[in-house]
Parts: C-alpha cells; structure tokens; sequence
C-alpha cells in the first residue's frame, strides 16, 4: 500500500476543508490544515526532549566497548615497557609516567613524590636488578580495571619476571600493582602507583 506523503496529506487536509467551508462559522478559519491534525506538534515536541536528553548525558559515562579498549591499551603499555629484549630499558620504564607535576610512588616501605625520585629509583632497580637479569620475561597475571572517566582509570594487576641469575641460577621477581592513569594530550600516563614485592622476589645478586 503507497504511503501518502507529507504533501499528499496536506492537500487532502485542505481539500476536506474547502468541502466544509459553508458549515463553518463565519470568521473561523485555518491557516495550516496539517497543524489541525496535533502531527507537527507532537514531531515537535518529540525533537525538542531528544535534545534535552541528549544534553543532559553525563559526558564522562563510558560504554562497555569503551572500558575494554581503555583496559586494553593500559595493559598494552606496561607490556611493551617491560619487553626487555628492547633496549633502554630505564627510559621506557620511567615513560609510563607522567612528565608533568606530581607522581606518587609508594614501595618497599616508603614514597616518593617527584619525577626525578622516580627516576633515581628505576635507575637503581635496573643497576642492582635488572641489568643481572638473564634472558627476564615480564608476564602480566591477573588485572583489574576500573574505568573512572575517559580519562582516568585504575589497574591492579599481579606480574612476574622469571629469568636466570649471573651465576644461571633461576629466579623471579614478582609482586602487585596498583596504578592510577590520567589521560593527557591523548597518552595515558600513571600518576600514582603502589607496589607490593611477593616475599620470595629477592635481588639475584651483583655481577661476578
């Protein structure tokens, strides 16, 4: 069945009308038959709460495939940082962080609160730990995500970096992380961090 278009139905409005002028009372006219109808109104008002709907959303609620592309791309980070068969290692380290104001670091027993602290204290895990690691494999375990806005998430996660002393002995170094994200310029950055050492994670010893 053809649907009768908006200008259809406007002419076979007026036309009823013309056919019923002489039973109106005289000085009663109307001027948009399609109006007599309550069709353009109720398109109206419809438009306008869509509007007012839709300007009332919270900008800050993320959707479900949202939160696992934020939850995604923060594991993706701290992975491609730890890959240590790339080199300069420290630098990719300390670029999971911000470089701007303040950043919270809380471990083994005690915080710091600045860039450079941070960085004194990667230089030294790398000088007393990482560089007598052989052959290290970071594996991320358990992760847990926490979507606060686009712009801010929090992820706790267990990780483990099995590998071989100096002397070929096995051993690993493993533990929690907590970390707080901000979004800036586009590049997700950790503002603040704590992190818990599992009581076997001991230093594999100084080069021989």
């Amino acid at each position: 069945m053809a649907r009768a278009t908006p200008q259809d139905a406007g002419q076979k409005s007026l036309g009823k009308a013309r056919g019923q002028r002489a039973e109106r009372p005289l000085g009663r006219t109307i001027c948009c038959p399609a109006l007599a109808t309550g069709r353009p109104l109720r398109a109206l008002a419809f438009a306008v709460f869509a509007l007012v709907v839709g300007g009332c959303r919270n900008p800050n609620v993320v959707d479900v495939t949202e939160r696992r592309a934020i939850a995604d791309s923060l594991q993706a980070l701290v992975v491609r940082a730890y890959d240590f068969s790339r080199p300069d290692a420290s630098t990719r380290l300390l670029s999971l962080y911000t470089d701007s104001g303040r950043v919270i670091s809380a471990a083994a027993g005690r915080v710091t609160t600045t860039r450079s602290a941070l960085a004194n204290d990667i230089a030294g895990f790398w000088q007393r730990v990482g560089q007598n690691m052989r052959e290290p494999q970071f594996k991320l375990g358990s992760a847990y995500v926490d979507i606060i806005t686009r712009d801010a998430a929090v992820m706790t996660f267990t990780y483990s970096i099995p590998h071989h002393t100096p002397a070929g002995m096995p051993h690993t170094v493993s533990g929690a992380w907590t970390t707080f994200w901000r979004r800036e310029t586009g590049r997700w950055q950790i503002v603040q961090e704590h992190l818990s050492d599992t009581p076997e994670s001991t230093s594999p010893g100084p080069t021989p």
